[in-house]
């Protein structure tokens, strides 16, 4: 059996040594801000040093509560030892030798594992990645490869990633699209997790400006991530299966964000009983090492040798990082992400009673978000940053999605005494804000 968590030499709750940024972090801001590029979207002055499972310590000795896991990346948690001694073996091996050329075990063996395990009524095919975006890219090119078709269905609210193909899906904010010229053509978006929305496409759409025997895909996360943690009307996922069936288009599910044991199911698809055509998958997959893939129906990946390549997508290092993550995922810690998740969500809804600001919370799994709300009910974004702001200088990580929200996305490893904290925290600085 395999451990849950890690042995931390952290403490396990936060620990603030004095004013933030320190001295060392704010004179490494200084560097980074003369030399990087301003796209970055930083919020607050967090300089990361090392950490361990769902605590960070950064360069001036303060430890923060994470409940980002850099942005769901460390499913099992920053530097697991069994993520690490994985990593570090494999790299007194062999670090790279391009998948596309060449054979190794560990891309062998990953793409084994994910293929043995994908949702489909058969087995899969894999292709890899190193992130979402390029999981988006190669999940559009397959499909239009494979069904001749170029028109594609996306949803408003979506995010795909910020390369071409991958913009041109993404729905979420105008700045991830302003002042970048012509997107890929052929891509329609529409309202995002309600059948009023399918019965627009279906009764609408179809017989109008999108003949459905042109449709290559429809791509549709199963719980929205960048778009606010949206958890779809019950049916809504099954009815794309339908709707792709009766028109032979293929379904295709970004669970870059949802998957890897997110929500307590390997894929969140599953959740719903729904199979889907194409799934694309990164951020968790190695835990922290940059790796993506997209699985596909093996009658699907048709496409021929040089239609589409990567040089570090299968990295051998980054494979035996995730052969690692799914074998702590399986050993217990998907199970841990249902049963935190459940208590995550009764304390948030807890806070909710106490406070009108706070909507009731939403999502699956560790995959929970709140919106903030103004007077009037309605989404207050300046509150939310101010709440995620006033956080880190009481130890807390938080992100915001959507248009109001905070993502409460933390490693699966947290536990119940961290989750007290995080809550904890969070009612002091509404308390605060007043």
């Amino acid at each position: 059996m395999l451990s849950l968590s890690t042995t931390s030499a952290l403490p396990r709750l936060p620990r603030l040594l004095g004013e933030l940024p320190g001295p060392r972090a704010q004179a490494l801001i200084e560097r980074d801000q003369a030399v990087t590029s301003p796209s970055y979207t930083r919020g607050y002055p967090l300089v990361a040093a090392r950490g361990e499972g769902c605590m960070l310590e950064d360069v001036d000795g303060n430890v923060f509560l994470d409940m980002t896991a850099g942005i769901a990346v460390t499913a099992t948690g920053h530097a697991h030892p069994q993520v690490v001694a994985a990593v570090q073996a494999q790299a007194a091996q062999l670090l790279h030798m391009s998948g596309t050329d060449f054979y190794y075990a560990p891309m062998v063996e990953l793409a084994e594992a994910l293929a043995a395990r994908a949702p489909f009524p058969a087995s899969a095919r894999v292709f890899f990645t190193n992130s979402g975006a390029e999981s988006n890219e190669a999940a559009l090119k397959l499909a239009r490869y494979y069904t001749g078709r170029d028109r594609v269905v996306a949803f408003l609210g979506a995010f795909h990633g910020r390369t071409y193909g991958a913009m041109s899906l993404t729905g979420s904010k105008a700045v991830q699209r302003r002042g970048f010229g012509s997107l890929v053509p052929g891509i329609t978006h529409i309202a995002y997790g309600t059948q009023a929305a399918l019965d627009h496409l279906e009764e609408k759409l179809f017989p109008s400006v999108l003949p459905p025997d042109e449709i290559a895909a429809i791509l549709v996360e199963p719980i929205q991530g960048e778009g606010g943690y949206v958890v779809p009307e019950n049916g809504f996922l099954g009815r794309i299966r339908e709707i792709c069936d009766h028109h032979g288009i293929l379904m295709v599910v970004d669970e870059v964000q949802a998957g890897m044991g997110r929500t307590g199911r390997l894929f969140a698809i599953e959740h719903w009983d729904v199979q889907p055509d194409i799934i694309s998958l990164a951020k968790g997959v190695a835990s922290g090492l940059p790796l993506g893939a997209i699985l596909a129906r093996p009658e699907l990946m048709t496409w021929p040798p040089g239609a589409h390549a990567t040089t570090f997508g299968g990295n051998p290092v980054a494979c035996a990082a995730a052969i690692a993550t799914l074998r702590l995922l399986e050993a217990g810690l998907m199970e841990n992400a249902l049963h935190m998740g459940r208590l995550l969500q009764a304390s948030l809804t807890q806070l909710a009673q106490q406070d009108s600001r706070v909507s009731l919370p939403r999502g699956k799994g560790l995959m929970v978000a709140v919106d903030l709300l103004d007077a009037q009910g309605k989404p207050d974004p300046a509150l939310r940053d101010q709440i995620v702001d006033r956080a880190f200088y009481r130890g807390l990580l938080l992100l915001g999605c959507g248009k109001a929200a905070i993502r409460f996305c933390p490693p699966l490893v947290i536990e119940a005494d961290q989750i007290e904290t995080c809550l904890q925290i969070l009612t002091h600085v509404l308390s605060e804000i007043g």
